[in-house]
């Protein structure tokens, strides 16, 4: 979606969709500001569990931690996983799940482990769910080391700069062009309302695959 939180100096002219200001005792002259162009974004403020101070809110427990989260849990995302029928991509996009993946990085993800979007979950082996993740865990970390994926000036970080990830992607936004790892031409597909980036020789569809 869109939507950022900015850091500015406090006489810094408003953004257009400026809809919340947040300043602290201990920062004198700068604040943090959500600005949302679309008014997908809201605002709670709850109080956290004394008796662990890292944990979500509860209105946000029934979203599952991102897996570059330590206190994520490999072995119980591994086990759901392969329990779900439904396709793979389906299952990294559900923040019931995983959370912080999105479509971008789950084409990414799948490339790199050589899985089609559409494969069912519970036909992956061990080895190839625990690829995937490790997959998506190296995604999104060399995604952040470049301030992550902007396509346009809505995806900015606090500082309000873009992200160069962009010019690594391996599998977004590539359709024709060649795989990077066997040169055949990448394939763009309608999914949920989106697109999905695959290789068709690297990614193959099993015909019929059994989990082991």
């Amino acid at each position: 979606m869109s939507g950022q939180l900015l850091v500015q100096p406090e006489d810094a002219p408003a953004e257009t969709h400026l809809r919340v200001r947040f300043r602290f005792a201990d920062d004198q002259g700068t604040e943090l500001r959500f600005v949302d162009q679309r008014t997908f974004g809201g605002l709670a403020v709850e109080d956290a569990d004394p008796s662990d101070p890292e944990s979500a809110p509860l209105s946000l427990g029934h979203i599952a931690r991102d897996p570059l989260d330590p206190r994520f849990d490999d072995t119980a995302f591994l086990a759901a996983l392969r329990r779900r029928s439904s396709g793979v991509k389906r299952n990294l996009l559900d923040q019931t799940l995983i959370s912080g993946v999105g479509n971008i990085y789950a084409d990414e993800a799948l490339w790199r482990s050589k899985i089609h979007y559409e494969r069912p979950a519970d036909t992956l082996t061990r080895a190839q769910a625990a690829l995937l993740l490790a997959s998506a865990r190296e995604v999104m970390s060399a995604a952040l080391a470049v301030g992550g994926t902007s396509f346009d000036s809505l995806y900015v970080n606090v500082n309000g700069e873009s992200g160069y990830f962009s010019r690594a992607l391996d599998a977004y936004g590539r359709e024709g062009q060649p795989c990077n790892r066997c040169a055949t031409p990448m394939r763009r597909s309608a999914w949920m309302n989106r697109s999905s980036y695959h290789c068709p020789r690297c990614q193959r569809l099993p015909r019929q695959t059994t989990g082991s």
